[in-house]
């Protein structure tokens, strides 16, 4: 196909190999040294030497390869992104996040067969978390015997996290919330539809003085929310626009029209991402260095 109909772009979607791997990064190669750009889905690699290698045909050919992590073209987020942009937001110190997830066991976490349904699922959350906080410089992680599990975040920028795996929850539930904390103003995305935006303000009335919540802060600084509605035939409100689908294909083939690199859903982003997956296959007992952390307290 490559030789007799020399596509501009290629999208591939495939499954796993006998090793419980993904196929991507070969396949991907071959496209581009063949001169064709690439979008590929999620899990993009099993490992990043894979993905460096991806990364360096890219640098050879000059051309590019988009993942596909939705999560990072889903509305919600990307509006939460542009707010908490905003100089008034200020320094995001701290990103809570939680996604419906079972964590192997350690001893289970080298077999990559027990590991596929976590490799298959863990870039959804921690894509939301690059957007929002950036690059990650450690993880450590706390398992119950459940699957279960917390897991303590730094970002390089300094902010703090937490990313919840809450696994066991109802499957009538929500699947996931994300919060956002700036310098007097913070953030949620519910469901990934509805965003709130908490803004600053001052308080108009003393503690244990205020009758009318509605007048307890000044009126240029409410709370505003934003929710797609569902009555009309419009495409915002079609779950191929609010799971991301549509958006990250939209964005990448504009960009490519436009001679320039995906914006989101790189290769630079699935270098990150794959890293992380490296750290939690290591021992919950220590802290889990992603990129040349400087040591802190082991964790129990």
């Amino acid at each position: 196909m490559l030789n007799a109909e020399c596509p501009e772009l290629v999208f591939i979607v495939t499954n796993y190999d006998a090793k419980h791997l993904p196929i991507y990064p070969n396949l991907a190669i071959d496209c581009m040294r063949s001169g064709a750009h690439v979008w590929i889905e999620k899990p993009p690699a099993g490992n990043s030497e894979e993905v460096r290698k991806m990364i360096q045909v890219s640098a050879e050919t000059g051309r590019h390869v988009a993942i596909g992590f939705k999560k990072m073209f889903m509305p919600a987020n990307l509006k939460a992104k542009a707010l908490v942009a905003r100089p008034e937001f200020g320094r995001i110190s701290c990103v809570t996040a939680r996604y419906p997830q079972s964590l192997p066991a350690y001893e289970e976490r080298l077999d990559n067969r027990k590991m596929l349904g976590f490799l298959d699922h863990f870039a959804h959350p921690h894509s939301v978390l690059l957007l929002l906080g950036g690059p990650l410089e450690s993880i450590s992680v706390t398992r119950a015997d459940s699957g279960a599990a917390t897991v303590s975040l730094r970002f390089e920028n300094g902010a703090i996290g937490n990313l919840i795996y809450s696994h066991g929850q109802s499957p009538h539930s929500f699947f996931e919330r994300t919060e956002i904390i700036g310098e007097g103003e913070n953030l949620v995305i519910d469901n990934n539809i509805r965003v709130t935006l908490y803004r600053n303000g001052a308080l108009n009335q003393s503690y244990g003085r205020a009758g009318d919540y509605f007048n307890m802060t000044d009126s240029e600084s409410p709370a505003i929310h934003w929710e797609p509605e569902f009555s009309l035939g419009q495409l915002h409100n079609k779950g191929l626009f609010l799971l991301g689908y549509a958006p990250e294909i939209i964005s990448y083939t504009s960009r490519l029209l436009e001679g320039k690199s995906p914006e989101y859903g790189t290769l630079a982003d699935a270098l990150e991402i794959m890293l992380v997956y490296e750290a939690y296959r290591k021992p919950d007992e220590i802290k889990h260095f992603i990129k040349g952390a400087k040591p802190i307290s082991s964790v129990s």
